[in-house]
């Protein structure tokens, strides 16, 4: 990836396994960077996604000991694409069984866009475990958010893609569409199951970067992997259920993080999560320091982005050292 050109090496694990937390749900984890370092947790985005070693590389291998691990039903987790018990309070148990796994008290939390939502879940839950957060395009779940993105809203902006989007859905149903993507993500035919996740798949991936290449196709070609089901199904699942929030909830409570210091990271042309809500966020939340990136849009790997997320660990390493 050409614009992580600033980061940190990708170094290799230095311990993994996998955690056994109930249902029958497995989580895959990994632990890298110095053993002795600021221990610090990176929470992937989604919901359905799934950690990467690019992801390692937001942090001073030298500094940092920082886990990873793929969320329910996710990445490596098993089993792939399980919607059973798995909601935002299961994972911020989750979040808790791991910080005992890692041996700390205390963790610096890391989290973009949906990973931000659960960063925020867990430390307005857990707020004495959370040494800060460091935050990039934040979502919140908020059904404004939502419809801004599956009613009306982005589809202003991108209205050739977002018809792209309404193809697989008759025109009775176009008016719930996270409704009608269940229906089709929970067929019992994979071919429909597969056709309704490279839509709503392709949707996501035509928003996220300021800038993206054209494609003849639209996004998405060839057959559909059972990772890219699984993460349209898992993401429809917690949109579907408004993220098992009160509306509301994660902006009303950020007064419990009044002891907590922050970064939020926010792309000024982010269309999928917009400044809005990070700005919200940042007026309840005094020690958080607000950085709005001009010429930038959602991903993490927007230069621009970037350089303040490596700016951010950088500066809580000098704190926390």
């Amino acid at each position: 990836m050409a614009s992580l050109r600033r980061a940190y090496p990708a170094i290799e694990p230095f311990a993994s396994g996998r955690l056994a937390v109930g249902d029958g749900h497995e989580l895959y984890y990994e632990i890298s960077g110095n053993p002795d370092g600021i221990p610090a947790v990176f929470l992937h985005g989604g919901p359905g996604s799934g950690a990467s070693a690019q992801h390692r590389r937001l942090f001073d291998p030298e500094t940092y000991r920082v886990l990873l691990f793929d969320q329910r039903g996710c990445g490596r987790s098993t089993p792939l694409g399980a919607l059973e018990a798995n909601t935002t309070w299961h994972l911020v148990a989750d979040i808790e069984r791991l910080r005992e796994v890692m041996g700390v008290e205390r963790w610096l939390l890391f989290g973009g866009s949906w990973g931000a939502t659960l960063a925020l879940a867990y430390a307005e839950t857990h707020p004495e475990r959370a040494t800060g957060l460091i935050l990039r395009g934040v979502f919140t779940g908020r059904r404004a958010e939502l419809d801004w993105f599956y009613e009306a809203g982005a589809n202003r902006l991108f209205p050739d893609r977002w018809e792209n989007l309404l193809g697989p859905i008759p025109a009775a149903e176009q008016d719930d569409l996270i409704a009608a993507y269940r229906k089709r993500l929970h067929d019992p035919d994979r071919a429909v199951r597969a056709e309704a996740a490279r839509a709503w798949t392709n949707w996501e991936s035509a928003t996220v970067m300021m800038r993206t290449a054209a494609s003849p196709s639209g996004g998405l070609a060839g057959s559909v992997s059972d990772a890219t089901i699984a993460f349209a199904r898992i993401e429809n699942h917690y949109f579907f259920h408004d993220l098992w929030l009160e509306e509301g909830q994660l902006i009303r409570d950020a007064d419990k993080l009044a002891a907590i210091p922050g970064v939020i990271v926010q792309g000024r042309y982010d269309v999928v999560t917009p400044a809005i809500t990070s700005w919200q966020l940042a007026e309840k939340w005094p020690k958080a320091d607000f950085r709005m990136v001009e010429g930038a849009g959602h991903a993490f790997a927007e230069p621009g982005v970037l350089h303040e997320l490596l700016e951010a660990t950088d500066r809580f390493a000098r704190k926390l050292g």
